[in-house]
């Protein structure tokens, strides 16, 4: 009768640690599996175990890598020490990009840990998953019994996991044996994968290079790399750690033969439609492009810009670095182990079309970028701000006759729901959710509600505003015209987009509309107030482009030209004013969601901030002349001498003039 055994397991949350666990408990010879688990993901453990086999035979402890004994107490301890015969250590962090400090606090002082414990608890065996990184830069074949062949370690990932793995090596309390994997990809029959790394990062390019014509392409010979899938890692651990007499060896988890990188992205193109890499220069050529690729690092500018592109790839420079295994990783030991197993590892190009369905719709970091079939607002998800009337609806309804989902905004929602109604009965789909967009309460209120009934939030029209139109010398006493102009146009704004640009950060995807105004690119006479809010959130914008651009999200800023609507009601002088209807508006701001340009604006508009440019002091005497022709109107406090009945009439002649050759313009 086989011997009954019981397992501690770190790690068991992470993707190795889920199949290792399954398996454990699957085999008729587990009599209990002790999980260490940190209190924050005991819950989403919790809800794991019960979908595995035998769920009765687990046991939950709280603990963590970072603390002495990995956090467990002295009661627990004691409960433990002498029943535990197999503590399989896979808790580590792996991450390329992480610093020093971080992969040291995880992989050396967590092994550490890990040895104290062990030695406490006095346990048959520790099991210690290491990696193949620990081969550093060694050049030739590396076997399972070498480790320290004075390689150099290239990042803080390389240099903590071979320092743990020395830490357990060096150690006589407790009887180990040391696993190696290689680049640990998806299950090989559903694809399972937890996050983006490895060759997956290059998965972004291929993608894009499937819109490329079929045509055979030339590339140099980079080297190897070395995949295996995680369900051989865990079943060749779990069948390792259950034989006898293999304490003190070490086990390569390696495919047997090293894998090229273009058998490699072949593999992955041919399932992706991309151009495959069908002649592979010979290795002095490449070695020669390989080595001028290296010295334009040297080049000021030129690494800046490779990772720019690397960034908008979604492609860690430091992936450059790591992607070739200048090592051989001999196996030989570790297949004899596992003869007459059944486990073996499948050949890549029978199970990459699992990982790369997996990949596209699980992993894709860029998968929120795409559209549906309609067009490039079909199924997008745009909050519209200042949505009941005037251009806000206009766009609203183009926006939903072109496949979108409007997400209606504004103060009033009796307004919206008729917006919404409209929509509805023309056969497309919004939603209402009113909000005061200078309240914080109310917006993360309606940012919120939006989340969790759609998922999803594309894009954002910052349309809603507050025009102010008096000249400074009627506004000495009215500090809070400006106060007010700033609180909607500017500050209501930034506290949308700041409330939105984690989730469209997290999605690498987001474009931001913002309707700013014609007056900002020239010089609008009484208009300081409205003007100068409208300034600020452009500037916002730019800065946040530069920012967020990694994140796959943009910016549009329209230099909107005067338009009818409610707004500028109350200004009876714009009746003889030449402007744009809502829904010609509502083109302009369709365009720049559909188009994403950086800027949109009007001839006009570029002709005057041109003029200012180039001849300001002239470009402000026009302008005077402007303030003089037009007059401060009743509402705003002035005398109103215009009359208006019979519309541009009764304009001056040099008014007339003016308004015609600037149409569009807010004088």
């Amino acid at each position: 009768m086989a011997t009954m055994a019981h397992y501690l397991v770190t790690g068991a949350t992470g993707l190795i640690g889920r199949h290792v666990t399954r398996l454990l408990l699957a085999r008729p010879d587990t009599e209990r599996v002790t999980l260490l688990v940190r209190a924050a993901s005991r819950d989403r453990l919790a809800a794991m175990v019960a979908g595995w086999p035998n769920p009765e035979r687990t046991t939950l402890l709280t603990g963590d890598l970072t603390e002495p004994h990995l956090g467990v107490d002295e009661r627990a301890r004691d409960e433990l020490r002498e029943t535990v015969d197999h503590l399989v250590h896979l808790a580590a962090l792996y991450d390329l990009t992480a610093d020093e400090e971080a992969n040291v606090a995880a992989n050396v002082q967590g092994t550490r840990h890990v040895l104290d414990l062990a030695a406490d608890l006095r346990v048959g065996c520790l099991h210690h998953v290491s990696s193949v990184a620990v081969a550093g830069d060694y050049a030739g074949v590396f076997t399972e019994e070498m480790f320290d062949a004075g390689q150099r370690l290239i990042t803080p990932y390389h240099r903590t996991k071979f320092e743990a793995e020395r830490l357990v090596r060096e150690q006589h309390e407790v009887p180990w044996r040391v696993y190696r994997p290689a680049v640990v990809v998806g299950h090989s029959t559903t694809g399972e994968m937890d996050k983006v790394d490895g060759p997956y990062y290059l998965f972004t390019a291929i993608g894009k290079l499937a819109a490329l014509p079929n045509l055979p392409l030339v590339g140099p010979d980079i080297g190897d790399t070395n995949l295996v899938p995680v369900d051989y890692v865990a079943a060749a651990l779990v069948e390792l750690a259950g034989k006898d007499g293999l304490d003190g060896r070490t086990f390569h988890l390696v495919s047997p033969e090293p894998q090229p990188v273009t058998e490699v992205y072949n593999a992955f193109a041919r399932v992706a439609g991309a151009p495959t890499i069908d002649l592979e220069l010979d290795q002095r050529l490449s070695r020669g492009i390989t080595g001028l690729l290296r010295l334009t690092e040297h080049v000021p500018g030129v690494t800046i810009a490779r990772d720019a592109v690397l960034e908008r790839l979604g492609i860690p420079p430091v992936l450059l670095e790591t992607m070739t295994f200048p090592s051989v990783f001999s196996s030989a030991a570790t297949r004899r182990a596992l003869a007459g197993s059944g486990v073996d590892v499948p050949r890549l190009a029978d199970y990459a079309p699992v990982l790369w369905r997996y990949w596209r719709e699980h992993l894709d970091p860029f998968r929120a970028r795409e559209h549906g079939p309609r067009g490039e607002l079909d199924g997008r998800h745009v909050v519209i701000t200042g949505a009941s009337s005037g251009i806000g609806r206009a766009t609203a309804l183009a926006v939903a006759a072109e496949g979108g989902i409007p997400l209606l905004v504004a103060r009033r929602r009796a307004e919206l729901e008729e917006v919404r109604d409209e929509i509805a009965a023309a056969g497309g789909y919004a939603a209402v959710y009113p909000a005061d967009l200078t309240d914080e309460d109310s917006v993360h209120k309606a940012v919120e509600a939006m989340l969790s009934e759609h998922g999803q939030v594309d894009m954002l029209v910052n349309n809603a505003g507050r025009s102010i139109r008096r000249s400074i010398r009627l506004s000495y006493d009215r500090f809070h015209d400006y106060e007010r102009a700033m609180a909607i146009n500017y500050f209501g704004a930034v506290r949308l987009i700041l409330a939105l640009l984690p989730h469209m950060s997290e999605r690498k995807f987001g474009h931001i509309v913002n309707v700013s105004s014609i007056g900002v690119q020239g010089i609008a006479p009484r208009f300081s107030a409205y003007v100068a809010s409208k300034a600020a959130l452009d500037s916002f914008a730019k800065i946040a482009a530069t920012e967020t651009h990694g994140d796959g999200i943009t910016f549009t800023t329209i230099h909107m030209p005067l338009v009818r609507t409610p707004m500028i009601r109350p200004t009876k002088i714009y009746d003889a004013f030449p402007t744009k209807s809502p829904e010609q508006a509502a083109r302009m701001v369709v365009a720049a969601l559909k188009n994403r340009p950086k800027h949109l604006g009007t001839p006009i508009g570029q002709a005057i901030q041109l003029a200012y440019a180039l001849t300001p002091g002239l470009t402000d005497a026009v302008a005077y002349q402007g303030f003089r022709i037009f007059p401060d109107s009743a509402a705003a406090g002035g005398s109103g001498e215009i009359k208006l009945g019979r519309g541009e009439r009764h304009l001056s002649r040099a008014a007339t003039a003016l308004a015609r050759l600037t149409r569009g313009f807010h004088w």
